[in-house]
């Protein structure tokens, strides 16, 4: 063996200079386009990033811009309803309804100025429409916000406005305590403004970050302000990573909670603390970085196909002999130890194949020699496996003997000794190892008939064979161990009568005996070692099951054997499977 390998070795030393040199050559192009490649990719790549991270922000930027102007207008808008509100005689007065009249057609986002009192009772309101019944106005946050603190002016979250009859309208509520002129004094009130929404929502709307990228607002809870996909918010079908924007003013960090890699930017409203989010996927910011890196991509797999194809043509001539020899040992592998032919080629390809068909002629006469010492191994186990059967059941059948003559069982006595010389009668044989499936059945049976009197009504049994199995080819003593387990470990320690069935049947082309009990049955782990050989009872050495699956195994091959079905407290069944045989010769 060890001369072969330094064949090997020798042969690759002669030829392999100039492959040697191609892959090579090959090796340091490769590693030299890579790291051109990469070196590009990763400025272009640097460089897309950080524009892309500041458009994003120069947009969140003009998104928060138009967003403060048009709350400072809408604020300046609430100041002056405010001060009309409080120059005025009376929140009665007509000039009053004139001037803010006036400024709810001028501003067409302004749905309705309304004033209450703090019990919730409206005072006057533009334009002037009928209340709706069971609004919960003091129930509602703008109001809740205007009573705890009067001197703060509240945005409310967007809602439907539902105070007045008519169209529902998508508003944000500005609210603050106001004081108004009463008869004799000043009366605190509530002064609301509605704005309409859809100009918030269409400042964000118009904002474009890739195709699937998106602007949304939250306040300074979490709240969702505005968010282009708010129904599926409210549904639970999307759902928003709120909980580190909470935590920043301003900046950028990348998330993927969502599964997808994307740029999260933030900018804060002043005025309210409002913080505007941007979302932008990242696999549309780097549109850039992806082309060059399947430009490099290309050019590498071009570069490389080039070489290799230059390198297969070089190293062909070279190493044909090499793999036609790796081929004879590929089809050794298979299993074709008749491979005999000899390899033109250099001097050393030519002796590392001589001394591989050495090696071969070498292994067949070890296999050959393996194959006879396997045999004779096969049969000293079959004799030595029977061998330990026939101690094993003449101690229990004469123990039996022994204690009911003790007892003074006579006439049991005659019919126990006339059943165990019929049974030895069987067992022997005439010094045959291959009985009729009938003469098994009827030893098994004279064993029960002994194991009967000894036991008395502690079981009955059935034996039952179909026609065609019983001239059947058999081991003889299959049966008997197994009938034996179930007497001694199924049934001996139940508290009512135990009965066991004994079949033969012709199943699949096979002889399938089956020995039935109702027994305390046995779990899944005893029932492996009971197979395995390994488990030991109390009252036996637990050798019979395992000798019996193993003669039939060594006789017939891995395909038979004994198959165990047992549930605990339901019984136990055993299978026993053997080719269906007509003559003796067949054996082995």
């Amino acid at each position: 063996m060890k001369k072969l390998l330094f064949g090997v070795v020798d042969a690759i030393k002669a030829k392999s200079i100039q492959f040697i040199i191609t892959t090579s050559f090959t090796l340091v192009t490769v590693l030299v386009v890579l790291f051109v490649g990469v070196m590009l990719y990763s400025k272009f790549s640097e460089t897309a990033e950080q524009n892309a991270y500041l458009n994003t922000q120069q947009i969140l930027e003009q998104v928060k811009y138009n967003l403060d102007s048009y709350l400072n207008g809408t604020t300046q808008i609430f100041e002056l309803v405010d001060d009309k509100i409080r120059r005025s005689q009376g929140v009665s007065s007509e000039k009053l309804n004139e001037q803010l009249e006036a400024i709810v057609e001028t501003r067409k986002d302004i749905v309705s100025i309304a004033v209450f009192s703090r019990k919730g009772e409206l005072l006057m309101g533009t334009p002037a429409k009928p209340m709706r019944k069971n609004s919960k106005l003091t129930e509602q946050s703008w109001f809740q916000s205007a009573i705890d603190d009067p001197n703060n002016l509240s945005f409310s979250l967007p809602h439907i406005q539902n105070l007045f009859k008519g169209e529902y309208t998508w508003v944000v509520s500005m609210s603050r305590g106001i004081t108004i002129k009463g008869a004799e004094e000043d009366i605190p009130a509530v002064l609301l403004v509605d704005v309409n929404f859809k100009e918030i929502d269409d400042l964000c709307q118009r904002v474009g970050l890739g195709k699937k990228g998106y602007v949304y607002i939250i306040d300074l809870v979490g709240n969702i302000v505005y968010h282009p996909q708010q129904q599926l918010i409210f549904v639970g079908l999307k759902n928003e990573n709120r909980s580190l924007p909470l935590k920043y003013s301003y900046g950028s960090y990348v998330d993927d909670a969502e599964g997808d890699k994307r740029l999260i930017t933030i900018k804060t409203v002043d005025q309210l603390g409002w913080k505007i989010i941007g979302v932008s996927y990242m696999d549309e910011i780097v549109t850039t970085k992806n082309e060059i890196s399947r430009f490099i991509f290309w050019l590498l797999i071009f570069v490389i196909v080039i070489v290799l194809f230059v390198l297969s043509y070089i190293s062909a001539k070279i190493s044909r002999p090499i793999k036609m020899l790796e081929r004879s040992m590929e089809r050794v592998e298979q299993g074709d130890f008749t491979v005999n032919e000899p390899i033109r080629g250099s001097q050393e390809v030519e002796q590392l194949s001589l001394r591989f068909q050495l090696m071969m002629e070498k292994v067949r006469e070890l296999m050959n020699q393996i194959i006879l010492e396997q045999e004779a191994k096969r049969k000293s186990e079959l004799e030595v496996l029977q061998a330990q059967i026939h101690p094993h059941f003449l101690y229990n059948t004469l123990n039996s003997v022994v204690r009911m003559v003790g007892i003074g069982k006579n006439e049991d006595v005659i019919t126990t000794i006339t059943s165990l010389s019929k049974l030895f009668r069987i067992s022997l044989s005439r010094g045959k190892s291959i009985i009729t499936v009938q003469e098994e059945l009827e030893h098994v049976r004279h064993y029960l008939i002994i194991q009967k009197m000894r036991y008395k009504q502690k079981f009955e049994y059935e034996i039952e064979a179909q026609d065609e199995v019983l001239t059947c080819k058999t081991l003889k003593l299959l049966l008997q161990p197994i009938v034996e387990n179930a007497i001694y470990h199924g049934i001996e320690h139940m508290a009512d009568p135990g009965f066991i069935r004994i079949s033969a049947s012709m199943c699949e082309g096979k002889v399938l005996f089956q020995v039935r009990d109702n027994g305390l049955g046995m779990s899944p782990h005893v029932r492996e070692q009971v197979l395995e050989g390994s488990y030991k009872s109390e009252g036996g050495s637990g050798v019979g099951i395992h000798n019996v699956h193993e003669r039939i195994r060594l006789s017939f091959g891995e395909g038979y054997g004994l198959n165990i079905e047992s549930e605990l407290e339901v019984g136990t069944v055993v299978k026993v499977w053997i080719p269906c045989q007509h003559d003796e010769g067949q054996e082995g």
